[in-house]
């Protein structure tokens, strides 16, 4: 009688032909005896608790009546380890009968983890493959071991230690717990260049976003060890070198080694810098017939004898592929070679275009949205089935579709058709949100405590339509607008709209009247080219001055009653800015002219000039001018107050909300004491910079700089007999900062004004604040 032991099992399950070597040598002559000659009368399982006897005969290769043999035997063993359903198994001869002792693995009753505190349980779950009643292997749970570990040296804990432990239960189950030690976050101590005498290691350290570990960035994740970003790193070098002129510049090692402590990393990065070339010769070739080079040449910006620069490569390969794509070239392969010339160190460079077929739009396809109808997208779409593609219209088109503010990304990606002569235009889009929750809170001595509330849905049912309704509540006043817009009225491109309004304000502690206004407001908008879009409306109010403070001026006496209002209003705008919501580059221009006397107690002619331009003048920094004017004309008859400009607030930040402009002064000794009485003729601009704080892009966090002017004033105007009027038409102005956080509760923005130049009649406000929130 002889048996298989369980060393030699194991060896036949992980050692492959190995194991069958060791088998020979271990049991050699005794296995040959046991195993060999005769005929199997009998198969007898032995062990098992859950298994069927005849699951565990299925396994084997041989069955009763087949002649003892150890090859097919040692297989059949191999075939029982290979299951993972036990834990031993051993085979031996008991006369004619094969015996099969089996020891099972026992099955998971529960999986727990322990003294995880900075991943959750239902972050880790989900990567462990072991699952409550499966069997339990010692693969399996190294495997998942692995997998944990790898979560954590995804969150900068390389010093996370990790030790499954079981508890025995009755019926042969176990409880498989990971007690895991999360230890400190792995840091980086240092980072070290060799070989680099070009840049020192500041320079480069600079480039890389991977920084060495100091106090002062705990806010950023980015001095946590994390290999990615590390080869993130290697890539930006890389192209700092190609973007200066060293063409052969290599990264050659990047090692990072953890410190004996095992709380952080020292990284040295080891380069080959290579020679600094300049372009030599620089040509166009082209395989696709018809197409003249010449023009072509305008859209590259690479120079003969500057230095040679990996990025103007790439920035004209991609002006040749828009300029291509706009003769209907949209799948054109630009190969750029290059010649290297040791002895002058330059390098040639021919951009060589390979045949390609005019391109048609085949079809468009539109993913991702499952609120929005395809219509609300597609008509954003400046190109349509059959029509001859065109890479221009192309992106003008996604930054359309990402205009419409539903989408946290949108995309319009291009594939070959059915045909090379065709292409499918695929619009990925990621929804998000667009019902809106703003609320705005803030102090002024004029009004005390306010707070502006709004709730808006901005794509309603997915079609696209925009209800909004929105209130401002203080101490002194009460205004409530409701809201509805129509984009594609009659599914064209004309937006129709109305609103309603009611305003209600006590204003006799500030400018001594109360005004409350009721009206109607019927609107429409239709574009006559892609940028220059028209918008007309007309608009229906009554407006009641009363309570006019004792001892108030002559002016604002002559306001008491109530005045019915018909105006009708144009507005022309013309938009080249590359984002409607956040613009980095273009400009934009907007004419108003507002005529009231269309029946109704008053008549005026107001017109207003609003410009806009936005430049980027170096990466992730915006600088933005607005600049307005406005003048209004009251045709033969007085204007009323609530008809006049006012100045401050957002329009004229660092003074209130009609904190500038004509005033009158009952008390000359006491300017505080004043009525803000409007004015006819304003002008204001707003220069803006914004940029990132350095913190992680997904923060959302920007700084603004800014500084605001503007004047406003009666014109030939004059006040009521007696009255103290101050009024000048000098330039006020302020200087600021702030700063504007997209937060997990919406939008919000702190903003700290100082005036620079004002009168001393003036209201200034210093802090601004405001906050909102999306559901």
């Amino acid at each position: 009688m002889g048996s298989v032991s369980r060393f030699a099992a194991l060896c036949l399950l992980f050692g492959g032909t190995t194991a069958t070597s060791v088998i020979a040598l271990s049991s050699g002559a005794m296995a040959q005896e046991a195993f060999d000659g005769g005929i199997i009368r009998d198969i007898r399982v032995e062990g098992t608790q859950r298994i069927e006897g005849t699951t565990v005969r299925s396994y084997l290769t041989v069955q009763p009546g087949d002649p003892f043999d150890p090859a097919k035997i040692d297989q059949s063993l191999k075939s029982l380890f290979a299951t993972g359903l036990f834990a031993d198994v051993s085979l031996r001869r008991d006369a004619g009968t094969l015996v099969i002792a089996v020891v099972e693995n026992p099955i998971i009753n529960r999986i727990a983890f322990e003294g995880n505190k900075r991943v959750k349980t239902e972050d880790i779950a989900p990567e462990v493959q072991l699952r409550p009643r499966t069997v339990y292997t010692r693969s399996r749970v190294q495997a998942d071991l692995e997998r944990i570990q790898e979560i954590y040296r995804r969150k900068g804990r390389f010093a996370a230690r990790i030790e499954p432990k079981i508890v025995q239960l009755e019926q042969n189950r176990v409880d498989l717990i990971f007690e895991i030690d999360e230890g400190q976050m792995t840091g980086v101590e240092s980072i070290s260049f060799v070989n680099n005498n070009i840049y020192d290691d500041d320079d480069l350290r600079d480039i890389m976003i991977t920084k060495e570990s100091r106090w002062w960035r705990f806010l950023s994740s980015n001095d946590n060890y994390d290999p990615e970003r590390l080869r993130y790193d290697q890539e930006q070098i890389r192209r700092h070198y190609l973007r200066n002129g060293y063409a052969d510049f290599k990264v050659l090692t990047a090692v990072a080694e953890l410190t004996p402590d095992r709380e952080d990393f020292f990284i040295t990065v080891t380069v080959d810098e290579g020679k600094r070339y300049k372009f030599g010769k620089i040509e166009i070739t082209s395989d696709i017939p018809g197409v003249d080079v010449g023009p072509l040449y305008q859209a590259l910006n690479t120079v003969s004898g500057e230095w040679y620069n990996g990025d103007k490569i790439e920035e004209s390969i991609t002006a040749l592929t828009d300029r291509l794509g706009d003769l209907q070239y949209a799948f054109v392969d630009i190969d750029p070679l290059l010649e290297r010339n040791q002895e002058d160190q330059t390098i040639d460079l021919v951009f060589e275009l390979k045949e390609t077929p005019r391109v048609f739009v085949e079809r468009i396809d539109i993913v991702g949205n499952y609120s929005t109808l395809d219509k609300v997208i597609r008509r954003e779409m400046l190109l349509v089935e059959g029509d001859p593609f065109s890479i221009s219209k192309i992106r003008r088109s996604e930054q359309r579709v990402k205009d419409l503010g539903y989408f946290l990304e949108a995309t319009v990606k291009t594939a070959e058709g059915s045909n090379r002569d065709q292409t499918v235009v695929t619009v990925e889009v990621e929804e998000q949100p667009t019902g809106e929750i703003q609320l705005g809170a803030g102090y002024s001595t004029t009004d005390g405590a306010l707070l502006d509330f709004s709730i808006r849905q901005r794509n309603l049912l997915g079609k696209g339509q925009d209800l909004r309704l929105s209130t401002l509540l203080s101490s002194r006043s009460f205004e409530v607008d409701l809201g509805f817009t129509e984009p594609y009225f009659l599914d064209r491109d004309l937006a129709a709209g109305v609103d309603v309004f009611r305003v209600v304000r006590d204003n006799r502690d500030s400018i001594a009247y109360d005004l409350e206004s009721t009206g109607v407001v019927l609107r429409m908008g239709y574009p006559l080219s892609e940028r220059l879009r028209q918008r007309v409306s007309y608009s229906l109010s009554q407006n009641k001055i009363d309570n006019v403070y004792f001892g108030s001026s002559r002016f604002l006496l002559d306001q008491l009653g109530s005045t019915i209002t018909s105006s009708v209003e144009s507005q022309l705008l013309y938009d080249a800015r590359d984002s409607r919501l956040e613009p980095t580059s273009g400009y934009y221009f907007l004419i108003s002219n507002e005529f009231a006397g269309l029946g109704g107690d008053t008549r005026y002619l107001r017109n207003r000039v609003t410009a806009g331009n936005y430049w980027e003048p170096f990466e992730e920094v915006v600088l933005g001018l607005t600049t307005e004017a406005g003048h209004i004309w009251g045709m033969g008859k007085r204007l009323r107050i609530n008809d006049r400009f006012f100045l401050g607030g957002d329009t004229l930040r660092g003074f209130e909300i009609g904190g500038i402009g004509p005033r009158n002064v009952p008390d000359p000794n006491n300017p505080n004491n004043s009525d803000a009485l409007g004015g006819t003729i304003f002008t204001r601009a707003s220069l803006e910079l914004t940029t990132k704080l350095g913190l992680p892009d997904e923060l959302g966090v920007k700084a603004h700089a800014f500084y605001d002017a503007g004047t406003l004033t009666a014109s030939k105007e004059t006040p009521g007999q007696g009255d103290v009027f101050r009024d000048s038409n000098k330039i006020r102005m302020a200087a600021g900062v702030g700063v504007s956080w997209k937060s997990p509760f919406g939008p919000i923005r702190l903003d700290l004004a100082y005036p620079i130049a004002k009168e001393d009649y003036d209201q200034t406000e210093t802090l601004k604040f405001s906050f909102g929130t999306r559901f």
